[in-house]
């Protein structure tokens, strides 16, 4: 039987997402890593926590390149964006150890898209029991962990590649 996450705090941000001056992943790729909540940075993509996030240790890939569509990714993008999300599920796993993962594309605002100008890829991680009556009842999310540790921790859990 399949269960429904919730998240209905993210309602707020969607509807407010559009109101922000800059882009978020724009912003991110020229900031303090620690501030920004990057994790990792590749040639041509990074890797951001998710300041709103369906679970912890939610993260995105965005390539550096402000594009709004998937189609304007080169072949040299779209292959590291898929990569880094690769290695973020390392991550994942050697810092958390999920249950599983949800890895998506949301394009466009009715397929989910918070953020419609600047085309990201979502790693969340699953565990068997995540959905609780907290976000539906209270409308609060709870997180076991504050951002800027979850940060650190998978910055440092990062797999080491040669290229």
């Amino acid at each position: 039987m399949t269960k429904p996450l919730w998240a209905p705090w993210r309602l707020e941000y969607i509807q407010a997402a559009d109101e922000q001056e800059g882009c978020v992943f724009c912003l991110a790729a020229d900031g303090d890593d620690e501030e920004k909540l990057v994790v990792h940075r590749g040639r041509r993509a990074f890797v951001l926590l998710n300041k709103f996030p369906y679970s912890s240790g939610h993260l995105m890939v965005a390539p550096f390149r402000h594009r709004a569509q998937f189609a304007d990714l080169d072949d040299d993008e779209a292959l590291e964006m898929h990569r880094l999300a690769g290695e973020a599920l390392e991550a994942l796993a050697a810092t958390y150890r999920p249950d599983g993962h949800n890895l998506g594309w949301n394009l466009g605002r009715v397929a989910g898209a918070g953020i419609v100008d600047h085309v990201h890829l979502h790693v969340v991680p699953r565990w068997s029991g995540d959905t609780n009556f907290m976000p539906v009842l209270a409308d609060v999310k709870v997180l076991p962990e504050h951002l800027a540790e979850t940060r650190r921790k998978l910055s440092a859990a990062w797999p080491s590649r040669t290229e």
